[in-house]
């Protein structure tokens, strides 16, 4: 379907391989409570201290987020005060930042599912080009115009886990997010035609436990396809009359994490660290292959990350799968760990992840505490993937 027409690695719009991104969700969680997590997390608080301890670290591209919820209080009113001191701030620190137009959240007057979402949302992706660029005109802009969205679908159109909050309608409200996100592209084209598209979904590996039974393992990969009808829409190979273009499927992005593989039949997760693999784990150079065969587009991971005490072993696992996706020329542009900063839980805000590379234990100052082996290792990690970069390009 696609040409391999990727630039080459040397002249990756990004300012490092190696990313952190910061929690920017801002949905209403299963209990229907707002949470903001940007805000949670101390982010707003220490913008400038966390944009310091990144370029000790050497990371100089991260993901943030306008947080839609809190930029639209009402209906085409935009307050872009908190996007405009994190864009000159990323300046003054010489930090690129990748932007999520919405992360999980929507105005509390709008859900996918409203007639005027669509608008509503291409009209905002309007105005944050128009601003963004009124700030910083020149260099590359680098947009998600929404994250996740098959697991938002599953979340809020499924299980009832954010808004609409339905039970069996995860396909409508996918269908809604994809209009939403195409128009949101033509509105921001329209502005500025060099804007780079990076789609953000999960990448997982459904499979069955019953390999000898053909209905189970076609169901399973039923399942396990799905994960790119976002993809597809997003090209036009699918739901042509949304204007998907193969044009938009630009830079992919990947989002994966320890429980990203499961047994179809039991939804039990594949184990990651055992040695020898188990039998029906696919590493994440398999994977990635997959994607690039399907598309053949640039990609990077765009989230990963581990909670608790294995977070420096999972890194240097993805250290290990960069290194060996990098070695067969496929074209990956970077590694994004995500969250850099500790989070809690959405539908437990009391109950801490401990998955960045600096922790939180005081929830009133929300003091950063380094995890040492987590950052041990993601010195090592940019230090092996300099090292790589630099044969690459010579």
């Amino acid at each position: 379907m696609f040409s391999n027409d990727f630039e080459a690695l040397n002249i990756s719009p990004f300012n490092s391989f190696l990313m952190g991104g910061f929690e920017c969700a801002d949905h209403q969680n299963a209990f229907g409570k707002r949470v903001d997590l940007y805000k949670t997390s101390g982010h707003e608080r220490y913008l400038e201290e966390d944009y310091d301890k990144l370029n000790e670290l050497g990371i100089k591209t991260i993901r943030e987020g306008i947080r839609w919820s809190m930029v639209e209080k009402k209906p085409y009113e935009y307050d872009w005060t908190e996007v405009e001191r994190i864009i000159k701030a990323s300046q003054s620190k010489d930090i690129q930042v990748v932007w999520d137009v919405c992360h999980f959240g929507f105005p509390d007057d709008l859900t996918p599912l409203h007639p005027l979402f669509a608008g509503r949302f291409s009209h905002l992706c309007r105005e944050f080009v128009l601003k963004y660029r009124s700030l910083v005109p020149n260099g590359p802009l680098i947009i998600t115009p929404i994250n996740e969205v098959s697991f938002i679908s599953w979340l809020g159109g499924d299980v009832r886990g954010t808004s609409p909050y339905c039970i069996g309608q995860g396909w409508e409200v996918k269908y809604n997010l994809m209009k939403a996100y195409i128009e949101g592209i033509e509105k921001m084209k329209e502005v500025d035609s060099l804007v780079r598209i990076l789609i953000t979904e999960p990448l997982v590996s459904i499979v069955s436990n019953d390999p000898n039974n053909p209905e189970a393992v076609l169901i399973s990969e039923q399942k396990h396809f799905e994960q790119f009808q976002v993809h597809d829409i997003l090209s036009g190979a699918m739901c042509p009359e949304l204007r998907g273009k193969p044009e938009y499927l630009d830079i992919i992005g990947v989002n994966y994490y320890y429980n990203n593989q499961w047994i179809n039949e039991t939804h039990e997760f594949l184990p990651w660290a055992e040695e020898p693999p188990h039998a029906l784990f696919r590493p994440l150079h398999s994977l990635i292959e997959t994607v690039f065969i399907r598309y053949g587009r640039p990609i990077i991971i765009a989230e990963t990350s581990h909670p608790g005490e294995d977070r420096a072993k999972w890194i240097r696992a993805i250290k290990k799968e960069c290194v060996s996706i990098l070695r067969s020329e496929l074209p990956l542009l970077g590694c994004c760990y995500y969250p850099l900063i500790d989070r809690p839980d959405w539908d437990d805000l009391v109950d801490w992840h401990h998955s960045g590379i600096y922790d939180i234990f005081d929830t009133t100052t929300l003091e950063r505490v380094p995890d040492t082996d987590s950052i041990d290792a993601i010195k090592k990690f940019k230090i092996q993937m300099d090292e790589i970069m630099f044969d690459v390009k010579n």
